[in-house]
């Protein structure tokens, strides 16, 4: 029997809604040649959505989502619409309400790529950002108050629990174990951040006892950030709080070439939940429409959505495409130095899937 997934897809805004069908057309592709279907369904839920409705998407969107084997998700947010609205009303509840709690950013040089770090090559540059995506810095606790006056004032709480700090600690020195280098970095502020950073620190010191085998690093955000542009080849696995996991995983594709290259996937590691994967470029306004966004994001994140749901030896074939897409000038977008519009990257990495 033939081998089927269930997808729910949300392109959402701007530049998600031209690379989203781009990565559905080359992991169709890819399902073709290694014996599998993918029946995708498709949701508007998106901030156009929302000024027409109010929402960003339906009161019962969870439970729309929830038989699926996995979502794929575009972009979240467009100018008029504040983007706290867009992403507190469709990104966030799904990954919380789904305990999607590992966030994974891979960072690597493809072939093809320059690195902006003059000299550094794909040995130098192969990483991987494990970000707590459910509590940390990005909770709901606090608030504002005298709004208006010249006593206004805004309270935001981080929330960190053992529970939630151990787990993704686990995941991070779990995904080091599968790596030839076995090596785990902690993010950590806990100089200036006196509560919440050396309680991660205190269990990430315990994650170590519980994994022997994987040597450790520990840096402060801001030095963190630093090494990452001087020194891409000390790391191998870097785990961070929701905040600065965030940041992490934004440099770090712009040191392996362009943002528009990266891929993530929102985990719900025990499978009681669907994940969910998404690029992380963003809707980029400024370019949406003009048929010039780069695929290679979203087609990278449909291999991470392969690989998670079983099908590895797919999602290596979709990698391999993209990489063989980018060894020509002429299939590259211009924010890789290329002169591709989307729709010459998309024919590319089908051409290389065969």
């Amino acid at each position: 029997m033939t081998r089927r997934y269930s997808i729910a897809t949300i392109p959402g805004d701007g530049i998600g809604t031209e690379v989203i069908p781009v990565g559905q057309a080359a992991a169709n592709a890819v399902a073709a040649k290694h014996g599998f279907t993918l029946a995708w369904e498709h949701f508007d839920w998106s901030c156009a959505r929302y000024a027409e409705t109010g929402q960003m998407m339906p009161s019962d969107g969870m439970a729309q989502l929830k038989p699926h084997d996995a979502i794929y998700l575009g972009a979240v947010g467009w100018p008029g619409v504040p983007d706290h609205v867009s992403l507190w009303g469709l990104l966030i509840p799904i990954r919380r309400e789904f305990d999607q709690y590992a966030n994974i950013r891979p960072v690597r040089l493809l072939r093809g790529v320059q690195s902006p770090l003059v000299g550094r090559t794909a040995a130098d540059i192969d990483f991987i950002v494990v970000r707590e995506n459910v509590e940390g810095e990005y909770s709901e606790v606090g608030g504002r108050l005298y709004r208006g006056t010249d006593q206004e004032m805004a309270v935001q709480e981080a929330v960190f629990t053992r529970r939630g700090t151990d787990r993704i600690m686990d995941y991070a020195f779990k995904l080091a174990q599968t790596r030839p280098r076995k090596h785990v970095t902690s993010a950590t502020k806990s100089n200036g951040i006196v509560h919440t950073m050396p309680f991660w620190d205190e269990r990430f010191a315990a994650a170590k006892t519980r994994f022997p085998d994987i040597a450790t690093a520990q840096f402060h955000i801001d030095i963190l950030c630093a090494h990452f542009v001087q020194h891409p080849d000390w790391f191998d696995v870097v785990v961070g709080s929701n905040l600065f996991g965030d940041i992490l995983s934004d440099l770090g594709p712009a040191v392996a070439g362009s943002i528009g290259i990266a891929p993530a996937a929102n985990l719900n590691p025990e499978g009681l939940y669907p994940s969910m994967f998404e690029p992380v470029h963003g809707s980029a306004p400024d370019i949406a429409g003009q048929g010039v966004a780069n695929p290679v994001a979203a087609v990278w994140t449909a291999a991470m959505m392969l690989d998670h749901l079983g099908e590895a030896e797919a999602a290596v074939t979709l990698i391999e495409a993209i990489e063989t897409s980018l060894e020509q000038p002429a299939t590259r977008t211009r924010d890789l130095g290329g002169t591709a519009d989307t729709r010459a990257s998309a024919q590319a990495i089908l051409d290389a899937i065969g």
